[in-house]
């Protein structure tokens, strides 16, 4: 049977209507200064584009527009609910769960099996939000807080079957607006670099359940959608051997390194290259069926194409696909034709409000190609690559209508309206369980009624704990936490490495 007449035929009502609201505020991530002119030039920017982009923004709604009257039975069903259901086995039709047909037949509606593996790629790109050292007054600012042995488990993402492998880092050799995040200390652990991602790889329960082992490239995205702003086209560079040309700005980010640096001696790209390569060969040598999958939000989802270009290069025949989340545009036609004759498989999810998908190339994009017989084909013009998912903020109950650049760009909003949509024509979906609480992490999008605090998400007491004396510190990181341990620190890693190698070998014998 094939995989798209498996979709469930009912479709449950959900609620609808809209929230309380404000026009919110820009609020920036973990932390990060709000009130700035960057931010407060982009809002006003973004409001004046929002007609010409026809972006149906909805007016304040009152509270009587609420189908859900009783918001405290809601607490009581939701709170007492698992966040997940359960796994079901695809292994059979990973493929066209994959992309190997487009996902044709699988958006709308959207296939369950599909859904669920969206949810997860989409949650290993926020999860280089969430363990990222946005303090800075830290010393490791723009470094991951957890070493890559643990992140999943301080994250709660042990449960998708995927082990860290490696860490990237990049730098870029111009300037980029906002993307590199410093600490204002002298002494830090870096002051060209910033921790930019992950390579994971699926254990063999789960490579069991999808029918593959799976090689994950997950990239950091931007914080705010205001860094789009400053500068809607910038140039576009050659890349490969023929016609395609990219934003040079990504690509800078994508292949920057320099040999006095400590992190980028190598760029990102040949980091990730090198540890995929190593699992592509060990896997594939096994006799194992492998695929890559690339995922990022934002500035992560342009690194994950550009990623993906060049795996396919390298790698022809594997399994190539692309899940981003808000991303911008990133190159011109030849460039999107050229992944397509490389076989790579790309999954754009957007939210209609959101702005950055539209960007850059905002006027000049591959709406133009309706004149290609007249003007032939323009070489500098922006064009989107791959299949969309169009996501509407206006279809959850649970979100607050009115402007709000910020809301519309997180990560979080997208994977909440991705978990209830059903179809382009459907209510939100009633079944939905991923935790609504989630999307007001680092903005101000639920609906008042739910008493979700904004921007909620932060290290307890924003990392300070109480000494021995009764003063509020920072907190010292564990010496596997630290990106690159020196000196005594390193020393006391290496014994307890070796101290953790013993247990082992005593367990086993």
């Amino acid at each position: 049977m094939a995989l798209s007449t498996m979709i469930h035929t009912h479709i449950p009502p959900a609620l609808n209507g809209g929230g309380m609201n404000r026009i919110s505020a820009v609020y920036a991530h973990q932390g990060v200064a709000s009130d700035t002119k960057l931010n407060r030039g982009a809002r006003r920017l973004a409001e004046s584009l929002t007609t010409l982009l026809n972006l149906n923004i909805e007016p304040l709604c009152s509270r009587k527009d609420l189908q859900y009257s009783n918001w405290d039975s809601f607490d009581d069903e939701k709170h007492n609910t698992p966040t997940t259901s359960p796994k079901e086995m695809i292994a059979d039709k990973w493929r066209e769960l994959h992309g190997s047909s487009d996902w044709e037949k699988l958006l709308d509606p959207l296939h369950p099996w599909l859904r669920r593996e969206i949810v997860k790629y989409g949650e290993f790109a926020q999860a280089t939000y969430d363990a990222f050292d946005f303090d800075s007054f830290s010393e490791y600012c723009g470094s991951c807080r957890y070493n890559r042995n643990k992140l999943f488990e301080k994250l709660g993402l042990s449960k998708n079957g995927y082990k860290v492998t490696k860490y990237i880092y990049a730098m870029s050799a111009i300037e980029m607006p906002q993307w590199l995040e410093r600490s204002r200390l002298m002494d830090t652990w870096s002051k060209d670099s910033n921790w930019m991602g992950y390579v994971a790889v699926s254990d063999d329960e789960e490579t069991r359940r999808i029918g593959r082992r799976d090689i994950v490239v997950a990239w950091r995205g931007t914080v705010a959608p205001s860094e789009w702003y400053e500068d809607f086209q910038r140039n576009l560079e050659p890349i490969g051997i023929g016609d395609a040309k990219v934003e040079h700005g990504f690509l800078s980010i994508y292949t920057s390194k320099n040999e006095f640096t400590r992190y980028n001696k190598s760029s990102a790209s040949e980091q990730v290259m090198k540890e995929v390569t190593k699992l592509v060969q060990f896997y594939q040598g096994q006799g194992e069926e492998v695929s890559l999958t690339i995922t990022g939000h934002s500035l992560g989802g342009a690194l994950a194409l550009l990623n993906a270009y060049e795996a396919a290069v390298n790698f022809p025949g594997l399994a190539v696909s692309v899940v981003s989340f808000g991303a911008p545009r990133v190159g011109n036609s030849a460039f999107r034709a050229e992944l397509d004759d490389l076989g790579v498989k790309t999954l754009r999810v957007v939210v209609k409000q959101d702005l950055v998908p539209r960007m850059p190339g905002i006027v000049f994009n591959e709406s133009l190609q309706r004149f290609d017989d007249i003007t032939g084909t323009l070489e500098w013009v922006y064009t989107h690559v791959g299949a969309e998912l169009k996501l509407d903020v206006s279809s959850s109950p649970y979100l607050k209508r009115g402007f709000n650049p910020l809301g519309f760009h997180s990560l979080e909003t997208y994977l909440h309206l991705a978990d209830g949509y059903l179809s382009a024509e459907s209510a939100f979906r009633s079944g939905a369980r991923r935790d609504v609480t989630l999307v007001n992490k680092a903005c101000d999008m639920l609906v008042d009624e739910l008493r979700i605090p904004q921007c909620w998400y932060q290290l307890a007491n924003k990392g300070l704990v109480c000494n021995e004396h009764g003063r509020w510190v920072k907190p010292r990181r564990e010496p596997e936490d630290i990106p690159s341990p020196t000196g005594e620190q390193a020393h006391d890693l290496s014994l307890r490495i070796e101290m953790q190698e013993s247990y082992k070998m005593l367990y086993v014998s």
